[in-house]
């Protein structure tokens, strides 16, 4: 059996929260599902405190906008350029080639949904979840991107599994998210409190909107 395996996903710069969740988690080894910098106060040092990590990366659509923000919306844009002074060329470089997808015996690990790093699952059991899963042999995928944790299966029996985000959970709830895969293949979904309040303020001062607001209100949609 594998030894027990930390599910990090959507950090987004928060080293805050990644803390918090490494002062909690017991795994020894990680793996981490892409946007590591964007839209927080710390995305160098959040980059080298995973980097301390035994852990695999994949990347997430944010990771990529680093070097092509071509299908990235316009609010991101500003956020972007200031995440890409504050990391340097090089990490840009090496975040934006990160590979899409892993596979761990019976899981596949991608950031969306499998083969695309965009397309989310949807918070509640619908029939997106089988057109999504077309095609994958694995019996679970472990996904990110919506920043909502949930787990649940599909009429095909595949396991899904959102660990949520650790640094900007859009679910109404403020603490850091994160998942364990138990050796005997148990998924259990975790979350953390930290002091929030005040990182809102750094992230309002160094990325602006909307990222704070976002982290805020824990909540993606930000308008009144």
């Amino acid at each position: 059996m594998r030894p027990m395996l930390g599910l990090l996903y959507d950090v987004h710069g928060n080293l805050s929260a990644l803390d918090a969740v490494l002062d909690h988690c017991p795994a020894e080894r990680f793996l981490l599902g892409g946007d590591y910098a964007l839209g927080g106060a710390w995305p160098a040092e959040t980059i080298a405190r995973l980097d301390d990590l035994d852990a695999e990366w994949i990347r997430g659509n944010t990771d990529r906008w680093l070097l092509d923000d071509s299908d990235a919306p316009e609010p991101m844009h500003a956020g972007l350029a200031a995440c890409r002074e504050l990391l340097g060329d090089e990490l840009v470089q090496r975040l934006a080639s990160l590979t899409e997808e892993t596979t761990r015996d019976d899981t596949l690990f991608c950031h969306a949904s499998p083969g695309s790093d965009m397309v989310g699952f949807p918070d509640e059991a619908s029939d997106e979840d089988s057109e999504l899963v077309r095609g994958v042999e694995q019996r679970r995928v472990v996904l990110g991107h919506t920043h909502i944790q949930f787990e649940r299966t599909t009429p095909e029996g595949i396991q899904l599994v959102n660990p949520g985000s650790v640094g900007m959970p859009f679910d109404h709830d403020h603490s850091a998210a994160y998942a364990l895969l138990h050796d005997d293949g148990r998924v259990e979904l975790r979350r953390v409190e930290y002091d929030w309040r005040p990182v809102v303020e750094l992230v309002r001062e160094r990325m602006g909107e909307p990222f704070a607001s976002r982290l805020e209100r824990a909540r993606f949609d930000v308008s009144p």
